[in-house]
């Protein structure tokens, strides 16, 4: 009799989950708030964490950590093979992820926020799958009561997301928010869901997410959308090549997508390695990071999709990700540099960001400076949507001696005068407090800013 309420109570908990969609009125109905403050109530800063498979969510009104989201598995059953902790030793998480009856997220990546911010996509790369996150409840979607629940384990088991293909690396949402697309960057396609149905899915629900899968450039690094949410760009880190794709949407808002053409970036990265994109807030033009090219490239997001800008960064800078940054005092694109420089503020080491002015008219933008994120190999950045604060991430550690020794921080910064950010402060990102144990947030990759019901950079 036990077993029968128990799964009554499961179909129950997944009816719930498939009418989430539901609660999250400008993910479908393009409904808008219309004042924007500069920090809201509801504003939170998600950080995805590639070592511990975690997420970490920061207050910015406190600038704390306020929870901390479990992508693991960890300690969803009492016995030994599952704990984090056996036996009062912590073992290597490497070790933790690889053991056979580990079902969590391997390798969390790439973060992107819904259209209005109430949902997050997150990639697992090692487990080639993608999870959706309640981002006002800060939950992920999915998650069933665990039947092994007590005082000593986790009370729910985390859902096994959706399954897209091999090395997914970043997710996108469509303008319209109807669909995801993931760029699958083990393989040569783009995985597009329906969003509805991996709402569904993800809960363990009969329904099927994978709506289709678009053939594309080898090693597919990310997706974005031009303006209208007519046009989508492919960057690659495996060939100087960038797909240039006619969305299409029907009535109903679900792409039919078409190659209109590939084009050709070996001239301003040879070596093809473009990690990111991101179109600029006026639209007119996508901006490219070119890694190992030690540069970035803007150019016009109407076709034939001319060069506009090459910026070159200097030997080893290592560019990451790039933001707009444009308010009343001008318009800047900041870009992360992985590459750690000694003698950082107070004598430790840390990456940098470089300020290129987007006030120069096209083919004039130019590096006017850069300055310290205060954390070691800077990778996500993302501001509020009035352009006056940012976010930085990083990959490693802060070295013993300094302020943060032994953590991963984030960092936040007033950037009102974009040629002119201001510190903040450093945010130690803590851990996720297991039943067993601890587990310290690390690596940190992707970072986004989201201020649910409000239209965000993917509308």
């Amino acid at each position: 009799m036990s077993e029968i309420n128990t799964t009554r109570r499961d179909f129950l908990k997944l009816t719930g989950i498939a009418m989430i969609a539901g609660g999250y009125p400008g993910l479908f109905t393009g409904a808008w708030a219309a004042s924007i403050p500069d920090i809201d109530a509801r504003d939170r800063v998600f950080i995805a964490n590639e070592d511990s498979n975690t997420i970490t969510v920061i207050n910015p009104r406190t600038n704390t950590v306020e929870a901390t989201i479990n992508l693991t598995s960890f300690d969803e059953d009492p016995r030994p093979p599952f704990r984090f902790v056996t036996g009062g030793a912590i073992p290597t998480h490497p070790a933790m992820i690889h053991k056979p009856l580990y079902h969590g997220c391997i390798n969390a990546h790439g973060v992107v926020p819904s259209p209005d911010g109430t949902m997050l996509a997150t990639s697992g790369r090692g487990s080639s799958n993608v999870y959706l996150i309640d981002a006002v409840n800060k939950k992920v979607i999915g998650n069933v009561p665990n039947p092994f629940a007590s005082a000593t384990t986790n009370p729910e088991r985390i859902s096994s997301g959706i399954l897209v293909g091999r090395e997914p690396h970043e997710p996108t949402f469509t303008r319209n928010g109807r669909e995801l697309w993931v760029a699958v960057r083990g393989e040569d396609r783009i995985a597009v869901l329906d969003v509805e149905a991996a709402v569904k899915q993800a809960g363990g629900l009969d329904a099927k997410a994978v709506r289709a899968f678009i053939g594309t450039v080898n090693g597919p690094s990310q997706v974005w959308f031009n303006a209208a949410g007519t046009l989508a760009f492919v960057a690659s880190q495996k060939v100087p090549k960038v797909d240039v794709l006619s969305v299409n949407p029907d009535g109903r808002g679900f792409s039919h997508p078409e190659r209109l053409m590939t084009l050709d970036i070996s001239g301003q990265d040879k070596p093809g390695f473009t990690p990111f994109l991101k179109t600029s807030p006026d639209g007119r033009e996508v901006w490219f990071s070119h890694k190992l090219a030690d540069g970035v490239s803007a150019r016009s997001a109407t076709d034939p999709f001319g060069v506009v800008d090459t910026v070159t960064l200097g030997s080893m800078a290592r560019p990451n990700h790039l933001e707009f940054v444009e308010n009343t005092k001008g318009k800047a694109v900041y870009v992360s540099q992985a590459r750690v420089d000694d003698g950082g503020p107070g004598g430790a080491a840390s990456s940098r960001i470089a300020i290129i002015d987007r006030n120069a008219s096209p083919g004039h933008r130019r590096i006017a400076g850069s300055f310290f994120t205060h954390g070691r190999e800077a990778h996500g950045l993302w501001t509020n949507p009035t352009g006056t604060l940012l976010y930085v991430s990083h990959e490693q550690d802060e070295l013993p001696g300094t302020s943060g020794a032994g953590q991963t921080v984030a960092s936040a910064f007033d950037v009102s005068d974009p040629f002119a950010p201001k510190f903040i402060t450093q945010i130690p990102l803590g851990g996720l407090a297991l039943p067993s144990g601890e587990l310290r947030n690390k690596k940190s990759i992707n970072l986004v800013y989201v201020r649910p019901g409000y239209k965000g950079q993917t509308a």
